[in-house]
């Protein structure tokens, strides 16, 4: 009976600690679904905080990016957002896509790589020949390489100062043009395989056909290390004459940069009036070389003769200065420069914006000029440091500035027949023939000589000024040609006339010479 009962005990006991373990996973199992109901909404909190988040930065940016990204979400945006989404897309709209030209499918006979020489208006030039040379040959030209070693050691790149791309795409119908070469012809490049030399001086296109095509067809790739005044300027293909002018025209646009900055110097100046342009090349490198010391004390002169002495390329090392200004070869200084701005009654109170670099002798030199135009103003007083501190040491950036303000004028006079004169005296002419006074300097320093020395009144003397110029501003002209003598005649970029476009009214005065 007790043993009974005991069992009776144990399968009891048995049972109360199999309840005791139901229990236990059944708290165990409610606190698990608790925790889970917990980290689920811990989870959407959470979520809810993040998506709200978003919504909250999504609606911040809407005003700027709203129209390009979230143009599907409306609710996140207000009625301005709304609006300005609106006028950005018509205004994309009205603003055409830019038409390339076809690309010119042609066999490619190889490349050619060149290597400009001098300041920036040589440099440009030169590409404009290149660049006809190449399309006449049918060969692929390599972006030109700009000079890094002359006097002005410039560093800058050819996409530093033009708008490559523009350079490229613009001129994809007459010629091939890449940036770089081809890796497996650069490789020949690396290892030696390129034949390298300077082209003849003033050479036309048989030269280039008989003489340097040959040699890109044996060789693949041809470098020219120099490219000042290569190609002659008269006797060329009319379709080449026009190809120099749109590359130089069109084709050679300065880089965004330059070109904006070159607009805040003339809104400046035309704030204020009309302004004259005036390329007063009076620097220190230009003395040197030409060795004209009109007006410099000993000091200087001796320092201008040491200077050209330095530089071996420049060739011409003992020079007559006196004889050399009779004959006018010298840029005029800035005393002459005066009195002959003066003498053709040039309004003294017009704004002379001076295109050029450091004036040699600095105050001093420029009194006299200052005196009778007060209104003397340059690019580094129309701006602020800031705005040329990227343009500093750089000086075909700083020469670009000048070209474009040379270009938007009322009148511009170069002191000087250089480069720059030459290519922007023909600019203008593109431009619809604008008022450039091309001065008659072995004229000129004879009529200042009589004057300084009384022989001549001013009234005389300003008569005779104005008469020798009349018919010296820019009016249309054909080019000066002497043949066999090159440099004697007048340079294809100063008066491209292929190019230009008279209206009814307006004749080509004949300025041709035969050979003698």
């Amino acid at each position: 009976m007790c043993k009974v009962e005991k069992e009776r005990r144990g399968v009891m006991g048995i049972k109360g600690l199999g309840g005791g373990e139901k229990l236990k996973n059944s708290l165990l199992q409610t606190t698990s679904s608790s925790r889970s109901r917990m980290k689920l909404w811990m989870i959407r909190a959470t979520s809810s905080v993040l998506l709200w988040t978003c919504v909250v930065q999504l609606t911040a940016l809407g005003d700027m990016w709203g129209p390009r990204v979230l143009k599907g979400w409306p609710s996140c945006f207000s009625q301005e957002s709304a609006m300005a989404s609106s006028v950005l897309q018509d205004r994309m709209t009205s603003v055409p896509a830019r038409v390339l030209p076809p690309k010119r499918v042609y066999k490619n006979n190889g490349y050619l790589m060149v290597s400009c020489n001098g300041g920036l208006n040589q440099m440009r030039a030169a590409i404009c020949d290149m660049v006809a040379i190449a399309r006449y040959l049918n060969v692929t030209l390599v972006v030109p390489e700009l000079d890094k070693t002359s006097f002005w050691a410039d560093p800058s790149e050819f996409q530093d100062i033009f708008d490559v791309d523009h350079f490229i795409t613009s001129l994809r119908d007459e010629v091939r043009i890449l940036k770089e070469l081809p890796p497996r012809v650069k490789r020949r490049v690396e290892l030696g395989m390129v034949y390298t030399m300077p082209p003849v001086s003033w050479s036309d296109m048989s030269y280039y056909r008989n003489q340097i095509l040959p040699l890109i067809q044996k060789y693949k790739i041809v470098h020219l290390n120099r490219t000042d005044a290569r190609l002659a300027n008269n006797g060329q293909p009319l379709e080449i004459q026009r190809l120099r002018c749109r590359v130089n025209f069109s084709a050679l646009r300065f880089t965004s940069q330059i070109e904006e900055l070159g607009r805040r110097v003339i809104n400046l100046l035309r704030a204020n009036g009309p302004f004259l342009v005036l390329h007063l090349r009076y620097e220190m490198d230009m003395l040197a070389f030409s060795g004209c010391t009109q007006g410099c004390n000993a000091e200087e002169v001796e320092e201008l003769t040491r200077m050209r002495y330095a530089y071996p390329w420049w060739k011409e090392k003992i020079i007559n200065s006196d004889l050399k200004r009779k004959d006018g070869l010298c840029p005029l200084t800035p005393e002459e420069t005066a009195l002959t701005l003066s003498a053709l009654e040039i309004d003294p109170n017009i704004q002379i914006y001076i295109a050029a670099g450091e004036i040699y002798g600095a105050e001093r030199r420029m009194a006299s000029l200052a005196k009778a135009f007060p209104k003397l103003v340059r690019k580094e007083t129309l701006l602020e440091p800031s705005d040329l501190r990227f343009f500093q040491n750089h000086s075909s950036q700083m020469a670009a500035l000048d070209y474009l303000v040379s270009l938007e004028s009322d009148i511009f006079v170069p002191t000087y027949d250089g480069n720059m004169a030459k290519v922007v005296e023909g600019h203008r002419r593109f431009l619809g023939f604008k008022k450039t006074i091309l001065l008659d300097r072995r004229l000129l320093v004879d009529l200042i000589d009589q004057y300084n020395s009384g022989e001549l009144n001013w009234d005389e003397f300003s008569s005779a000024v104005k008469e020798a110029h009349a018919e010296r501003m820019g009016n249309p002209t054909k080019r000066l040609m002497i043949q066999d003598r090159p440099k004697e005649e007048d340079y294809f970029y100063a008066n491209p006339e292929e190019c230009l476009q008279l209206s009814d009214d307006e004749q080509l005065s004949d300025g041709r010479l035969s050979s003698t």
